[in-house]
């Protein structure tokens, strides 16, 4: 018998239980998708390119959908107290008809129990259509063809969806049977008569609030905007960042406090306007909500804040690195020497000596051969077939570029530094930058006859700088590159050790500007100058470039295979065996390629599952919210109508409030995301171009989709409770 009325309650309060329904169906329907991965890699021949990465990716998505399986959870209690309120009435009538709260209880476990199993059917019957489209995604995302597309079932996707589901419905059912256990009788009978008590506040009052609010919006921006991102991670970045951050939120909470007092004075000035139809009617809703609804739309705009910085950035910034990856990778394969420093020396020695061991550590004073220098690593350690990494074996055409710091041995202070060029030119760096290490180091400094060795192995002319010429390379964004742009261009000239420099080209040569196989820019400015010059001002080696091809008869496969090999690495050491270098990066064309195909399937998967999951939360809690308010003020919408006024005109009402409630929090989150992404456009454009159009366009699809999607429902229902309430006549 329990069952049936179960049944027939949720045939019957169907409308009620529909954002409930929604909901749950697309978070089953995102967590069994998302959670296919290792399935979709796998179908789209990504493994035989990356292995371990379905691994990786589902590692990664299976621990989020846990937590947001969570943050869904607590949101379907948040959505249950709307069907609660409306039903408290109902649920009373059954304890005066002689059930049990027991009863009760079991009744509305059922009816949760079975809209849940409705949400589990239709959300993994349309998690398999999205998961069987992501495969030609992520095929798309890795740059891999499908050779074998079949249609699938994940067993382990499935079983993680229905523990997330069981989650959730289990903190639902606890909520309900707490309301059933604590409640009255007599509360459950005239729940359709109590409102929520509302105090308005004064409007002068509001309005001050909502300028106050304002305010601290506008200088949290200007802070943002003149600190930057803490880019060094500093105490005092961090510190000023958290300033920040509180002065925006608590900005936000503030605008929305005062929103409507700040509408209804504005609007109460313009009488033609204020008095026309309902417009007083909807100003006196809006006003009259203020103290319930503004801290959560405050958090609904820093969510959405969140989730159109996350999925823009992150788009983007995976198309950064494709657009930048085929330039970045000059060579079949690259290697870098790092070599020790005075300090680092002596620190080294020195710790060294506190343990009991000799001082091994020292500076190096003439290149290291990186070619030859290979076989000092060990392919295969500890193994019969243990042998030594005879890289020269492979390659073909290579060529090694040695740079130089510009801090002299024995000095402290750099020839060329970035900040020293940036005042040059009256051109300062992005905000947050100021008090990097990295803008008051030395620039590099290179020989003339190296680079020129270096641009015959690119296939580009050589230069002739002549007695005092310079040139600047880079392969660093706009940031950087402007300001070297204009150095050259300005004519500026360096003071290198007593000589005078004047620049021979009047920009940098981007494409002859890349020294090794990375993803994005990793040449922050290295100098190239006559040779005597370098040897005369006693610079120390800083890195070693090694560039290099596979030779003719080897292909990449076997090229990669080769020094894919695990092997242990050797010390770098001088003829008196002190340590003078460390191996630095090395890495080959496939493996940069295959590292930008895995960063952009991994950034493009968590942006568009956390960015999709948060906007359903924030337009669900909306919707709630909305729908809830609608109910409460039901019996005024049929004094309304019994006065005369159009139903129409009440469903207009409603939805003025309803767009206001929607779209201020959205317009508020785009205005913080606009902001914050100027400022990360302008940090990530130190390492390559930064676009944010498509993914721009790509998040205004999803919030199309889901925001505006809940919106028109949210009004749907809104329009359904307006219509029963106006027909129904009210008993007193």
């Amino acid at each position: 018998m329990l069952c049936k009325i179960a049944l027939g309650n949720v045939r019957r309060a169907g409308k009620d239980y529909l954002v409930y329904l929604i909901t749950l169906t697309l978070a089953v329907t995102v967590f069994y998708a998302f959670n296919t991965i290792s399935v979709q890699v796998d179908i789209a021949g990504v493994t035989e390119q990356n292995a371990g990465m379905g691994e990786t990716l589902g590692g990664i998505i299976g621990g989020l959908t846990v937590f947001l399986g969570f943050v869904m959870g607590f949101l379907m209690v948040y959505a249950n107290n709307f069907i609660m309120k409306r039903r408290k009435k109902e649920f009373g009538l059954y304890q005066v008809f002689g059930m049990s709260r027991w009863q009760v209880a079991r009744i509305m476990a059922m009816e949760t129990l079975f809209v849940s199993l409705a949400a589990l059917v239709l959300g993994v019957a349309c998690g398999l259509g999205l998961s069987w489209l992501m495969v030609f995604f992520t095929a798309s995302t890795f740059k891999t063809q499908i050779a074998d597309f079949h249609f699938f079932f994940s067993i382990s996707a499935f079983m993680l969806t229905v523990g997330c589901l069981v989650a959730i419905f289990l903190v639902t059912l606890v909520f309900n049977l707490r309301v059933v256990a604590r409640a009255r009788i007599i509360d459950l009978m005239s729940a359709s008569r109590r409102n929520e008590a509302i105090r308005v506040r004064n409007p002068w009052l509001s309005a001050l609030v909502f300028v106050v609010g304002a305010v601290a919006i506008v200088v949290a921006y200007v802070r943002l905007l003149h600190d930057g991102l803490p880019y060094d991670g500093s105490p005092e970045g961090m510190q000023a960042f958290l300033v920040t951050t509180i002065t925006v939120v608590a900005g936000t909470i503030l605008f929305f406090f005062g929103l409507s007092g700040f509408l209804l004075k504005v609007l109460q000035a313009a009488r033609n306007l204020y008095w026309r139809g309902l417009n007083m009617v909807t100003l006196r809703q809006l006003a009259a909500k203020v103290n319930t609804v503004s801290f959560s739309m405050a958090m609904i705009a820093m969510i959405l804040f969140l989730a159109i910085t996350a999925v823009t950035a992150g788009m983007s910034l995976a198309g950064v690195m494709n657009e930048t990856v085929e330039h970045g990778t000059p060579a079949d394969y690259s290697r870098i020497i790092s070599y020790i420093g005075e300090r680092s020396a002596a620190e080294l020695n020195a710790s060294g000596q506190e343990g009991g061991a000799a001082a091994r550590y020292d500076v190096a004073t003439e290149p290291i051969d990186v070619l030859a220098a290979s076989t000092v690593d060990t392919v295969a350690p500890d193994t019969p077939e243990a042998r030594p990494f005879d890289l020269a074996s492979i390659i073909g055409d290579s060529v090694q570029l040695d740079v130089y710091d510009s801090t002299p041995i024995g000095q402290q202070v750099p020839l060329v530094t970035l900040d020293g060029l940036c005042d040059a030119v009256d051109m300062p760096l992005p905000a947050g930058t100021e008090s990097s290490d990295a803008t008051g180091l030395g620039l590099g400094i290179a020989k003339e006859s190296d680079y020129n060795r270096y641009l015959r192995f690119m296939g580009f002319k050589e230069v002739d700088l002549g007695q005092d010429g310079y040139l600047i390379t880079s392969d660093m964004g706009s940031s950087i590159n402007d300001v070297y742009n204009a150095v050259m261009k300005e004519g500026v000239t360096i003071d290198f050790a007593g000589h005078e420099l004047h620049p021979a080209a009047d920009a940098v040569d981007y494409d002859a500007s890349v020294f090794q196989n990375a993803m994005m820019g990793m040449n922050s400015g290295v100098i190239v100058v006559p040779d005597e010059l370098v040897e005369e001002a006693g610079l120390p080696l800083y890195y070693s470039y090694f560039l290099g091809d596979y030779a003719e008869g080897v292909s990449v496969e076997e090229g990669d295979a080769f020094v894919g090999e695990y092997r242990s690495y050797g010390d770098l050491t001088n003829d008196d065996g002190v340590v003078v270098a460390l191996w630095g990066m090395e890495a080959t064309r496939t493996s940069t390629y295959e590292s930008v195909n895995s960063m952009n399937g991994l950034i493009s998967y968590l942006a568009i599952y956390i960015g999709f999951v948060l906007v359903v939360a924030c337009a669900a809690i909306l919707t709630i919210q909305q729908l809830s308010g609608v109910a409460d003020a039901s019996g005024n919408y049929r004094i309304l109508s019994e006065l005369g006024t159009e139903r129409r005109d009440i469903a207009h009402s409603v939805l003025v409030q309803q767009a206001v409630f929607f779209v201020f929090p959205l317009v508020l989150g785009i205005a913080h995301s606009c902001v914050a992404l100027s400022v990360i456009i302008d940090l990530v454009e130190l390492f390559g171009g930064f676009s944010i159009a498509g993914a721009a366009g790509f998040t205004a699809l999803i919030f199309l989709v889901a925001y505006g999607g809940y919106f028109f429902v949210t009004y749907l229902m809104s329009r359904g409770i307006i219509r029963d309430a106006v027909r129904v006549r009210i008993s007193w």
